[in-house]
């Protein structure tokens, strides 16, 4: 087969790059197209392939105004001209999916996350903007709308990430998606040995979605230490949390230091809504439980009552409510092969092995 990949953006190695890697190893002589391009911030592996840019690539500081550029991709995958390959894989949480195959081709769509500015978060992105990006917003967002659900037609087979972006596509596109896990480097953190201290965690970048917030009033609220680790925090924040002394904030942290905190840690608090949300995993492949909101990604990567506790609101007094109750049963999460087991179905074995067991499926169609 004559495959090619297309993948909305190359400009780090986040979730979406590493399933990219992941699927670009599962194929090693396939043709990778994106928008952007900076082959300096990605894998090795990447890098090998072939990699196709549309004119976005082009324009003015394009890598670090990619964003900006995004109502302009739907157009430029145009310029990709696909009707050579047998198949096409497209990773989508950007434009990249409404490419054109040829009709003896085969589709398959990887969701990371239908375009969220466009639909359950258009009002939060819409509050947050200024002025001149709400009135582009206001004329371009249903035009975008209407291509993005037409574009759809254009897959033969979705996959989603988690079960809660396999509902989203099905509400949004009127499509019914498989659900293949994406690869977490488990690996890296299962040699982790615990030894808990009287502290909890919140990792992740604080943006407002993820609600660092929670953790941190709750633990203030009931006495209980948090260590902040991720960039993003406002130092007015620091400054006002950090007084209380309950909370700390360590800022961008290493790999070798989140293993540490993860070794140490109590619990993960995830008070936030991800479509799939790789930290609990990495966290539960430490033997590190996870006190979680009942809502998103969360569902499908923490087990209950074995790898964490969920909360059900999405309030500091619900979570307050939930770390009372862990600690109540904190003795339970010390088995650590209960933790390794869980995790093995976000390995990326696991990850390629599902891959490849479609499009042996599809080939025998």
């Amino acid at each position: 087969m004559k495959v090619a990949i297309v993948h909305y953006w190359l400009i780090t190695m986040r979730g979406g790059e590493r399933v990219l890697e992941a699927l670009a190893e599962l194929f090693p002589q396939a043709d990778i197209y994106t928008h952007v391009y900076n082959p300096g911030a990605v894998s090795p592996l990447i890098n090998a392939h072939r990699v196709y840019t549309s004119s976005i690539n082009k324009l003015p500081f394009a890598r670090a105004l990619y964003q900006t550029y995004m109502p302009l991709m739907p157009h430029a995958l145009k310029e990709f001209n696909l009707q050579s390959y047998d198949l096409i894989i497209s990773s989508e949480s950007g434009p990249a999916k409404g490419v054109v195959p040829n009709p003896d081709a085969y589709h398959i769509c990887y969701c990371h996350s239908p375009m969220r500015y466009l639909w359950d978060m258009y009002h939060e992105y819409f509050r947050k903007s200024n002025p001149a990006v709400r009135f582009f917003m206001n004329r371009m967002i249903p035009s975008l709308r209407i291509w993005d659900s037409a574009s759809a037609n254009l897959v033969d087979y979705f996959i989603a990430n988690s079960n809660y972006v396999a509902k989203r596509i099905n509400r949004y596109y009127n499509r019914k998606a498989d659900v293949i896990f994406p690869p977490v480097s488990i690996e890296k953190f299962l040699p982790v040995k615990r030894k808990p201290e009287n502290f909890y965690l919140f990792f992740g970048q604080l943006a407002g979605y993820k609600r660092a917030d929670i953790a941190v009033e709750a633990c203030i609220a009931s006495g209980r230490k948090l260590v902040v680790a991720g960039a993003g925090a406002k130092p007015r924040d620091i400054r006002r949390y950090e007084k209380s002394g309950a909370v700390e904030f360590a800022g961008r942290v290493s790999d070798e230091e989140i293993m540490d905190y993860f070794s140490r840690a109590r619990a993960l608090l995830f008070p936030g809504i991800e479509d799939f949300g790789i930290i609990p995993v990495e966290a539960n492949a430490a033997g590190c439980p996870v006190i979680a909101y009942r809502k998103g990604g969360a569902l499908d990567t923490v087990k209950e009552h074995s790898t964490g506790i969920f909360f059900d609101d999405q309030t500091t007094a619900s979570l307050i409510e939930a770390m009372d109750r862990f600690e109540a049963v904190e003795a339970r999460f010390a088995q650590r092969e209960q933790f390794t087991r869980h995790v093995q179905q976000f390995s990326k074995a696991a990850f390629v092995k599902q891959v490849r067991r479609i499009v042996e499926e599809r080939k025998r169609l």
